[in-house]
């Protein structure tokens, strides 16, 4: 190919890919809108699309301009990745049947997956059908118009266990939790979070009080990365658990993972001083930098300043805290 050639591919291909940009800017359809906004990892101009296209269009043509046609397309292949949603599916591929001498029911496996480019790490947790039963009632009391539309498989007085009923409801459970998900107000409710978080966090902190640390680390790290998940917009939320974790770590003598989940907790809290963790984590903090030759002074300057601006009140420490949440 001659370089005459050569430049002119090139060209058609930056118009190609100035007319896809263009074509993202858009308004998003109804489907769109009621992704999260959090979920979206580029965010897609509104305002003034023609302006913002002849920025794009500019500011891609320079850099790119003296790019080959295979290091344009791979390129725009990256950029394309890097825009994709963020969200969450379910799948529910198998079950078990429960029974003892009181009861006897099913466990639905449930695999909740993050799609976009940004992990690959999936949640699996259990729950049964009275589990998802509680949930829809707790729903309906909250968002009555939302869930008008939404079906929920009955339950039938005979043939409970039998492999077709399961199979039936395997699907039914997965489009149901697919559909709560895809409305933003239900999604990021209380309700459906602690449906899919709680059970795990009970357990924890029942082994964290029993002093079964270990296992109560064990736990808090499987719920943490789905708690973060579900809490996007709301990082303040996943504090408990991060400290649940500090105090876990700590006792198991692992003085650098504790302070590295201290760190993030505390970055959470940087503009929420008055949280009732914040002062307590910011104690451990500084006895964790002290151990680990850590600067612990600028973590000192931050409490005494806490202590001159606030009444001097009863602060638990990192661990009362802790052995405190989900008692029933």
């Amino acid at each position: 190919m001659d370089q005459d050639s050569h430049c002119t591919a090139e060209r058609d291909l930056l118009e190609a890919v100035s007319r896809i940009t263009t074509s993202s800017t858009t308004s998003p359809s109804d489907e769109e809108e009621n992704q999260p906004e959090a979920e979206i990892s580029c965010q897609v101009r509104k305002e003034n699309p023609e302006k913002d296209d002849t920025q794009d269009s500019s500011a891609t043509l320079s850099p790119n301009s003296s790019m080959t046609t295979k290091e344009l397309q791979d390129y725009w292949r990256n950029e394309k990745r890097q825009c994709k949603q963020i969200k969450l599916l379910f799948e529910i591929p198998s079950t078990r049947i429960v029974e003892n001498h009181f009861s006897k029911y099913v466990m639905y496996k449930i695999i909740i997956l993050q799609t976009g480019s940004f992990d690959s790490n999936k949640s699996v947790i259990e729950r049964r059908y009275s589990d998802f039963e509680k949930l829809h009632r707790n729903l309906l009391e909250e968002f009555s118009e939302e869930m008008e539309d939404v079906t929920f498989p009955k339950k039938s007085l005979t043939g409970n266990f039998t492999e077709e009923i399961i199979n039936e409801r395997k699907l039914a459970f997965k489009d149901y939790l697919r559909l709560l998900y895809s409305m933003k107000y239900i999604r990021r409710s209380k309700k459906f979070i602690d449906f899919l978080t709680r059970p795990e966090l009970q357990e924890a902190y029942g082994c964290l009080r029993g002093g079964q640390y270990t296992k109560a680390l064990e736990i808090l790290l499987e719920v943490i990365g789905l708690q973060e998940r579900l809490t996007r917009g709301n990082p303040v939320s996943v504090v408990p658990t991060l400290c649940a974790i500090v105090v876990c770590h700590k006792d198991l003598e692992n003085p650098a993972s504790a302070f590295e989940y201290g760190e993030k907790a505390l970055s959470r809290l940087c503009v929420h001083t008055s949280h009732r963790y914040y002062i307590p984590l910011l104690e451990t903090m500084i006895t964790l930098a002290y151990e680990l030759g850590k600067d612990f002074l600028s973590l000192q300057e931050k409490l005494e300043e806490w202590k001159t601006k606030k009444d001097p009140i009863r602060v638990f420490t990192l661990k009362e805290l802790a052995v405190r949440e989900y008692v029933r």
